[in-house]
């Protein structure tokens, strides 16, 4: 009879661990928004200003399948020393985590360009920040367009 005892406290006790985690998790399954976006990029760059340019940001207008859709990111850059692209920062205001992706580069790349397969959750923008050696900040964004079965969504 003890040991059955000991097995409901085991059992309450897995089930309150189970709620506890459950509420720990809840919040992060919310989307991100144009806000969240904002300060993940004011974590990495302060109130630095990002201006329009150099970014050549290729993605579907319209992606029929949110959980494949293609990325190429290229900056323009003649990648020497004293002028090349840092960083490449990918943001979507529409996922559970509005960080997509980052690269690093350095001269040696040759060329500040990458690919990726992200997974969309919704119709949302992506957002794209390069850095540059000498500090500037250049952005580029669009947005994607996630139908399901090949309805707008």
């Amino acid at each position: 009879m003890a040991q059955r005892a000991a097995q409901t406290r085991r059992e309450t006790l897995i089930a309150g661990m189970a709620s506890f985690a459950a509420a720990a998790i809840a919040p992060s399954l919310a989307f991100a928004d144009a806000a969240a976006v904002e300060a993940e990029i004011k974590k990495l760059y302060g109130d630095k200003k990002a201006e329009a340019g150099r970014i050549k940001l290729d993605v579907p207008q319209i992606a029929e399948n949110g959980l494949v859709v293609p990325i190429n990111v290229e900056v323009e850059s003649p990648m020497t020393a004293a002028d090349h692209v840092k960083s490449v920062h990918v943001f979507a205001d529409g996922n559970p985590l509005p960080g997509i992706v980052s690269y690093k580069f350095t001269p040696e790349s040759g060329r500040a360009a990458a690919s990726a397969r992200m997974r969309l959750a919704q119709t949302q923008n992506i957002i794209c920040i390069a850095e540059m050696a000498d500090g500037k900040l250049f952005t580029a964004k669009s947005e994607v367009k996630v139908t399901i079965g090949g309805c707008g969504g």
